[in-house]
């Protein structure tokens, strides 16, 4: 089947990708949503800057649309973006967010696209084990949780990080995946990659109720080709 990806650049909608190529499936567009204010109702918003060269080093063709972060903008432009593809259906990175959910999944039946979210409802810690273990190589680029400070920021999510945020979820309740705002990453590597992306530079900027990394330069790197 011929998918779309709703894609932010973050590990969830990476890894929803993957799962869905591995089962067989055609992801050859990657869609984003960019609103033109970081409190969107419904959408990833660091580093939106970024995705069209990290789709280029997918091998992917990006699509996007603005918004202006209201919900109702936000809606009507993802289904201006979806209506106008040749695809059967789309993936989403949703683990546990029933507002998104409800209303991805109303525009998709509005337009006759099946929905695939593959991460939904599973457990968070076994998302992110799983993820992991897949070769997908994700870092922290904004924090808004007790416990997670602007040293988070840059961190790659690997198991060592992982058994930190199990220490945070103990503690602090925060979710291992992120799922609730506590964190949200930026993906610089997975099996989908052709080329893996090395951030150069970043500066943090800091408000009220977040940290965020924002990315200033990167380089794309060729990886070896797999020897059988």
């Amino acid at each position: 089947m011929k998918l779309a990806a709703l894609y932010s650049g973050g590990k969830d909608s990476t890894f929803a990708a993957y799962l869905m190529e591995q089962q067989g499936h055609e992801v050859d567009f990657l869609v984003s949503v960019v609103p033109d204010n970081l409190y969107s109702w419904m959408f990833h918003t660091p580093n939106l800057n970024l995705i069209p060269a990290m789709a280029d080093a997918m091998d992917k063709k990006h699509v996007s649309v603005e918004s202006h972060g209201e919900e109702k903008g936000e809606l009507a432009a993802l289904k201006s973006v979806l209506e106008n593809l040749e695809v059967e259906g789309i993936i989403t990175g949703a683990i546990a967010s029933d507002y998104q959910w409800d209303r991805i999944n109303h525009i998709c039946e509005d337009l006759g696209l099946k929905v695939f979210s593959p991460l939904w409802r599973k457990d968070p810690l076994t998302i992110m084990e799983n993820m992991i273990e897949s070769g997908i190589k994700a870092v922290i680029a904004t924090v808004a949780a007790e416990g997670l400070n602007e040293k988070w920021l840059g961190r790659e999510l690997d198991f060592k990080t992982l058994e930190d945020l199990k220490v945070l979820n103990e503690k602090y309740k925060v979710s291992v995946s992120g799922e609730g705002g506590e964190y949200e990453s930026l993906t610089l590597d997975s099996p989908l990659h052709k080329k893996s992306m090395e951030i150069r530079s970043f500066e943090i900027i800091e408000s009220r109720d977040n940290s965020r990394m924002q990315v200033k330069e990167v380089v794309f790197r060729d990886k070896p080709t797999p020897s059988f």
